[in-house]
């Protein structure tokens, strides 16, 4: 029994599979079928009947995207199925449907926000009629609240339910719904409250027309002004793809870009929304502290001071990494440190213990990546989360996890008890109940039953004193439940910085002798420690530095800059070029979208001027050259877009320290969703959003 249908589409052949729609099939014949409600990774409304095709021989055109090819009885003759995409009553069949689309929808193009963008645009100018025959009142609907993100002009909604259905499906928060029948119906929210999804922006991309549109970019520019640029998101560790429109030397939004790998099509709203953050509290121009007062000054100045402080002993000096920092510029912090004999390092802003033993020894790449890889997840067959909150941690990564539920994989979840916005089978909140994980136990069976067992461990795991400890027996579990076999390795860990994945791997880690960041803060306050770099570092305490001089690389005004003696001002992540790893170890590149702001420069230009002031020069003066290095120093930086996963040379389990492990539950270590870093704590809108989360509403209509 085959597997496909021959069908004539437009005089084409083609064998399409059974369970191709029609719309599929003619499209795979070359076929271009216009389309409002149905969406690839959606279900099936077919309620805006844009789609209809002519099949020969039935007595009415059909809608395409509702029509499984599988579906279709076989003609008595023998022969395949006909279908004409522009026969005459095709056409016309189109463009009545178009002309009821259009008899409530308002003319005012001119002002719309989807104008130049706009599916009803392009597709009334290609399957419209000339005119309309309305000339009756049109209907209006008034606007709903949707919070401050998404703004809504209802009158042009023509009902396709693509919002309603992402909402249900992909985010998993029924806030978005069709209420009324008829000429009533109209898509509006539960008593107009604002969505809580961290996925909620992505229903402006999925909008065909100009009824949800964004609040922050509403009347800003046109898509014909903006210059737009690949880029990758560095919100959280994923590394999602994204693209970056500027005008000028302003970005003006960010939106995704297709990766199946990744983010599919979908981006968090952190990583849609945080743009307005790269204009505001901007570090423009070099700072030095003078009798408590940071003053302006030139880059000569500030350099030398900056070179002052570093012209110490190695051992009085501590350098951290931010969870914001690009490859190149931490490569370049590495080097500078090394040759000044400093061996207190780190890139783990939030002691997470990875990366190295307890002995100083470094642990194989297995131990802190995302070996699955996130595609891998859409494999899984039973699945663990470990003191990780993913809805918070990679908003985009909790959407893939929904699609494994309900593909009806049994999830469960051992730490904080979460709205997940799917059903988990809850173990308890920590160490506890991960040892009783084990042989006997339902999850543990369901484990090692698998094929394709999935264990995620999170930063809420990690990050505590026993953290290596966790590590260990986590993996231990993994190994003994089956998870690394037949070339899969399902033990994954989910990180929430942008940059940690990429210094764990260059070695950004404390040498023998050296000091990680809880002691170097508590060699500053001590006095063992006199000097303090902080590239990018605002997660720490910094009023726990005591009278350490303290040198920030950055490029906003937060905690760092505020406790900084100077200030060397950095990039954004879009206004430089730079290299990131992401959670499952992929190599990947960050676009320059604009230029720094004022006098600010590359991170990495700044360590490299920096390292002549004191008398060390590195050995690179270009990106290039640096970039070389950095793969010839660390083989992992050589390929480009390319997820590890397993391989040959896996190193086996168990990772990290055995060693005791303490009774406190698993906490996770996102707080405010919103506000994770400098660029998100600059953003107007993220600060509305965090307000909404934490429960302080604004009035809206409806109250």
């Amino acid at each position: 029994m085959t597997d496909t249908v021959k069908l004539v589409v437009d005089g084409v052949a083609v064998d399409a599979p059974k369970t191709y729609t029609l719309l599929q099939a003619c499209e795979l014949a070359g076929a271009e079928i216009p389309r409002f409600c149905y969406h690839e990774r959606l279900s099936i409304a077919g309620n805006c009947r844009m789609c209809l095709v002519d099949w020969v021989g039935a007595p009415k055109p059909i809608a395409s995207c509702a029509q499984t090819v599988g579906d279709m009885a076989p003609k008595k003759d023998g022969t395949p199925h006909e279908i004409s995409t522009k026969s005459p009553r095709a056409i016309k069949a189109r463009n009545g449907v178009m002309e009821f689309l259009l008899i409530n929808h308002p003319l005012d193009c001119p002002i719309c926000d989807q104008g130049g963008e706009c599916d009803l645009q392009d597709q009334a100018m290609g399957y419209g009629r000339a005119a309309s025959r309305y000339g009756e009142n049109k209907r209006a609907v008034d606007d709903k609240y949707m919070g401050p993100l998404v703004k809504t002009i209802m009158t042009r909604c023509i009902q396709c339910t693509r919002c309603v259905r992402f909402a249900a499906e992909v985010a998993g928060v029924d806030e978005i719904g069709l209420a009324n029948r008829g000429e009533d119906a109209e898509i509006t929210t539960y008593l107009e409250k604002s969505l809580t999804s961290e996925l909620s922006g992505n229903v402006i991309d999925l909008c065909p027309v100009g009824a949800l549109t964004s609040k922050p970019y509403a009347f800003n520019a046109r898509p014909w002004e903006l210059r737009k640029t690949e880029s990758i998101d560095v919100m959280d560790a994923l590394g999602s793809a994204i693209r970056v429109d500027a005008r000028g030397p302003t970005v003006m939004r960010i939106l995704p870009r297709v990766n199946e790998e990744i983010n599919e099509e979908w981006i968090s709203d952190k990583t849609r929304f945080v743009w307005d953050g790269l204009g505001r509290q901007r570090l423009d121009k070099p700072y030095v502290r003078e009798n408590g007062a940071l003053k302006a000054a030139t880059w000569d100045a500030a350099l030398k001071r900056a070179a002052e402080m570093l012209k110490v002993s190695g051992d009085a000096i501590g350098v951290i990494a931010g969870d914001l920092a690009d490859a190149e510029s931490m490569k370049a912090a590495k080097d500078l440190a090394g040759s000044l004999g400093v061996k207190s390092i780190d890139c783990r802003q939030d002691g997470a213990k990875l990366g190295m033993a307890a002995d100083g020894s470094k642990l194989p790449r297995e131990s802190y990546l995302f070996n699955s890889t996130i595609m891998g997840i859409d494999e899984a067959d039973a699945i663990v989360l470990i003191g990780v909150n993913p809805r918070k941690e990679a908003a985009v990564l909790n959407a893939r996890l929904r699609k494994a539920w309900l593909r009806m994989v049994p999830i469960a979840l051992l730490g904080e008890r979460v709205d997940l916005t799917f059903d988990y089978n809850y173990l308890g909140t920590g160490p506890d109940s991960l040892k009783d994980l084990k042989a006997g136990h339902p999850v543990f069976d369901a484990l090692t039953n698998a094929k394709r067992p999935l264990i995620i461990v999170g930063q809420g795991a990690l990050t505590r004193s026993d953290g290596a400890a966790v590590l260990h027996a986590v993996s231990a579990m993994a190994a003994a439940a089956g998870a690394f076999k037949g070339g899969w390795n399902g033990f994954s860990v989910l990180h929430t910085a942008a940059s940690r994945v990429a210094g764990l791997d260059m070695g950004f880690l404390p040498s023998a002798g050296g000091k990680d960041v809880a002691g170097i803060i508590a060699g500053a306050q001590s006095g063992d420690i006199t000097t303090v770099l902080l590239l990018g570092a605002d997660e720490i305490d910094t009023s726990k530095l005591g009278r350490a001089n303290v040198i920030y690389i950055g490029s906003h005004g937060d905690n760092g800059a505020h406790r900084a003696d100077v200030i060397l001002p950095g990039a954004a992540y879009t206004e430089k070029s730079g290299t990131y790893v992401n959670t499952e170890g992929r190599v990947q590149r960050a676009q320059r979208a604009v230029a720094p702001k004022g006098d600010a420069r590359e991170d990495w230009a700044i360590i490299r001027a920096l390292s002549a002031y004191v008398g060390n020069t590195l050995p690179y003066d270009t990106l290039a050259q640096l970039r070389a290095k950095l793969g010839a120093d660390h083989n992992s930086f050589l390929g480009l877009d390319f997820a590890p996963g397993t391989h040959g040379g896996s190193v086996a389990p168990p990772y990290g320290t055995a060693g005791s492990l303490q009774s406190a539950a698993f906490t996770t270590p996102i707080k405010a969703f919103h506000l994770t870093n400098p660029i998100a704590r600059a953003s107007r809108t993220m600060a509305e959003c965090a307000e909404l989360a934490a429960g302080v509403s604004p009035a809206v209509a409806a109250e």
